[in-house]
């Protein structure tokens, strides 16, 4: 990941923890955040089927971005999504053109008190129609009808003209469209305010669409018809907002993921075939003294050559961890409460001031985190710098007097080890779930202090320790250990480069069962609330699995700002 990618992840989260802020602020919605360039509510992703309102972080401006997010805010409030649906077309073409019609009904419901939303839409409206224009698509006659028909609901409905710079353009289109549509574009503008009377006219509109779009399909291939949902996809592109094309245009890797129907038909049971050969061990066991030695020289020498200012680190942890906590009294004050043990004093001593008490309070972190590291084979080429950040976090956490564990997770064996041959002598039964064998790793426990456990810290420099990763049992592992702990405030660090992957589960399942467990365990925990599950991700936008994550670049130094990020993913400011 490049530096300038990197920027531009970060600017990217920035603006949408700012949008998903103004959405939760208009809608009176707390479940509203991004994921993954998405918008979900909970856990729900919310489509956006509208073609202004997809947006372009690194060729957007901030307005477009806030424009997007105040339509949907206002298809949030205005719309009834269950109507909707109802009166949805079948056909793919008229299903478009309704969604749109839609969206732009909602948006002529702006408050009158906010007339910078009014001016963010009509500026994002006129944005992606020259977009639009200028991309060539018009130039066929499916995009030109579909453009015209845009406009002319748009400016009906807003009651302004269409675009300047395209109106003689699609003045034929537009001309040949009139008879058709005057009926249904009045009842657009009249009916706007009432949903289901407003359908019934964006059907019209629908359905004069789709017959043109079918007969101009049916003038180009004579009589062999291309199948409606292939069509509209490839003429459409541009157009409407197509869910599944995840894109990648900032440069930044995302963690790709999808449905898995293994998964979904047993109602989001996980499965694990066996767990015979599953084991928790501690990791300074499996290197030898010698070798841990070694690697601990290793460790020091590069931690003392990046210069990392811990005690800097440790002020910015505890302005996000501490807080005030009782502390004794203070006797002998001036003022205060009355200490009863001194009004003697005050008999023998008419001028004695002396005589009050004062709870004194002092800020303290009371809290336990854990950093749970994926030891998978790709991490294999980041682990010193993961190490030295881990190791850097633990000492400045342990100044404020905060718990700490370092824990990792791997599987036993590659390509499902004595789990597969197990499955395989057993009929090779289907969906048989995980079928690994898990190792958690513990390289050093909460009681242990970093003095004590610092050579066994330095089993992450092992390479053999990194083969596939199993990462929702490793969390919910992990969360399980934090709510064994006595503090009030419990954090969970994944720290990971990749998606969940054991090829002998995958394989035997299908590629996206661990992935989707890993999910469930992640939104799981993070609603039942005592454990706050945070995603750092090495060269990847974690966001498809964590709510509240921060793509790092483990590549660069580990200077000030990435410390600082950590710090502000952990108060909370990222993906919240």
């Amino acid at each position: 990941m490049t530096q300038r990618a990197q920027q531009q992840a970060r600017r990217q989260q920035r603006i949408e923890e700012l949008c998903a802020a103004s959405l939760r602020a208009m809608t009176g919605d707390v479940g509203l955040h991004y994921r993954g360039r998405r918008l979900y509510q909970g856990e729900i992703r919310l489509p956006t089927h509208a073609p202004h309102l997809r947006i372009d972080p690194e060729q957007d401006d901030f307005a477009d971005c806030r424009a997007a997010a105040d339509g949907m805010a206002l298809r949030l409030l205005h719309s009834d999504p269950a109507l909707h649906r109802a009166r949805c077309p079948e056909d793919a073409v008229e299903r478009l053109v309704f969604e749109l019609l839609e969206q732009l009904r909602v948006e002529t419901r702006v408050p009158v008190d906010m007339p910078g939303m009014a001016d963010n839409l009509l500026r994002r409206f006129e944005s992606w129609s020259r977009a639009f224009y200028r991309s060539g698509l018009t130039e066929g006659s499916i995009g030109l009808l579909l453009y015209t028909v845009a406009q002319m609901c748009w400016s009906r409905l807003q009651a302004r003209p269409v675009l300047e710079e395209t109106e003689d353009y699609i003045e034929g289109t537009r001309a040949s469209l009139v008879g058709e549509l005057g009926t249904a574009l009045h009842g657009l503008r009249r009916q706007r305010h009432d949903q289901a009377r407003y359908a019934a006219h964006a059907q019209a509109v629908a359905r004069v669409v789709g017959a043109r779009v079918r007969a101009e399909r049916a003038r180009i291939d004579g009589d062999e018809a291309a199948d409606p949902e292939e069509d509209a996809t490839g003429a459409f592109a541009l157009l409407l907002d197509l869910e599944d094309s995840d894109g990648d245009e900032d440069g930044i890797a995302a963690a790709t993921t999808g449905h898995s129907k293994v998964f979904e038909d047993a109602a989001l049971a996980y499965r694990v075939f066996t767990t015979r050969f599953d084991r928790e061990v501690a990791a300074g066991r499996l290197v030898r003294r010698a070798l841990l030695r070694e690697y601990r020289e290793r460790l020091d020498q590069a931690t003392a050559e990046q210069g990392i200012n811990l005690p800097r680190l440790a002020r910015r942890l505890g302005s996000v961890l501490c807080e005030p906590r009782p502390d004794g009294r203070a006797f002998g004050e001036e003022e205060g409460r009355i200490d009863g043990r001194r009004l003697a004093q005050l008999v023998s001593s008419p001028t004695e001031r002396r005589l009050f008490y004062r709870d004194q309070v002092k800020l303290g972190a009371d809290c336990a985190v854990s950093l749970l590291i994926d030891c998978s084979g790709s991490m294999k080429h980041h682990i010193m710098p993961v190490a030295m950040m881990a190791e850097s976090l633990i000492r400045a956490l342990e100044m404020i007097g905060a718990s700490t564990e370092l824990l990792g997770f791997t599987t036993g064996a590659w390509n499902g080890g004595r789990a597969y041959q197990a499955w395989m002598r057993g009929g090779r039964p289907r969906g048989p779930g995980r079928l690994n064998e898990v190792c958690h790793l513990v390289f050093k426990e909460a009681e242990r202090s970093w003095r004590r456990a610092r050579t066994d810290m330095a089993a992450l420099l092992k390479p053999d320790l990194f083969r596939e990763g199993i990462d929702g049992e490793a969390a919910d592992w992990a969360c399980e250990r934090l709510l064994a702990r006595p503090e009030t405030r419990r954090l969970l660090i994944v720290i990971s480069d990749g998606c969940p992957a054991d090829s002998a589960t995958n394989l035997a399942n299908d590629a996206f069962y661990l992935d989707n467990h890993l999910k469930e365990v992640v939104a799981r925990r993070t609603r039942e609330g005592p454990v706050e599950v945070l995603g750092l991700g090495v060269g990847l936008d974690l966001s498809p699995f964590y709510r509240r994550c921060l793509a790092t670049d483990m590549a660069q130094a580990l200077d000030t700002h990435l410390f600082d990020e950590i710090v502000e993913l952990i108060g909370g400011r990222h993906r919240r």
